[in-house]
């Protein structure tokens, strides 16, 4: 997960990140600059995840997965990427809006899912 870690730590506004297991809402790794409380943040998108889960399978998604889930508020961007080889676990990542775009945090998130080897 070490190459993960840097890529996303590396993108021009990052504030915090982690890899998180849904099932619980444990952190299995993560890096926050300053006071950021990302113990808090990923056990409340844990929740999220779940009830994006729930509300798909309400509407007959079973058969779609998460690429990733979009929060935007007014300073920040939250996103949340389960993996594709494992949906239980997603990385989370906060960046400030005012950074590197939106597009280029989404490919980078991407990039670092395709490095995690295993979980």
């Amino acid at each position: 997960m070490k190459e993960a870690i840097s890529i996303l730590t590396e993108i021009d506004g990052f504030i915090a990140s982690a890899v998180v297991d849904s099932t619980t809402g444990m952190i299995l790794w993560s890096k926050a600059q300053d006071n950021f409380a990302i113990e808090m943040a990923a056990a409340a998108n844990t929740e999220v995840v779940k009830a994006k889960l729930r509300a798909m399978s309400e509407v007959g998604l079973d058969h779609e997965q998460i690429e990733d889930i979009l929060i935007s508020l007014s300073t920040q961007y939250h996103l949340i990427r389960p993996l594709k080889s494992n949906p239980l676990i997603f990385i989370y990542l906060a960046v400030s809006n005012k950074g590197e775009n939106l597009a280029m945090s989404r490919l980078k998130m991407k990039k670092a899912e395709e490095s995690i080897k295993s979980l």
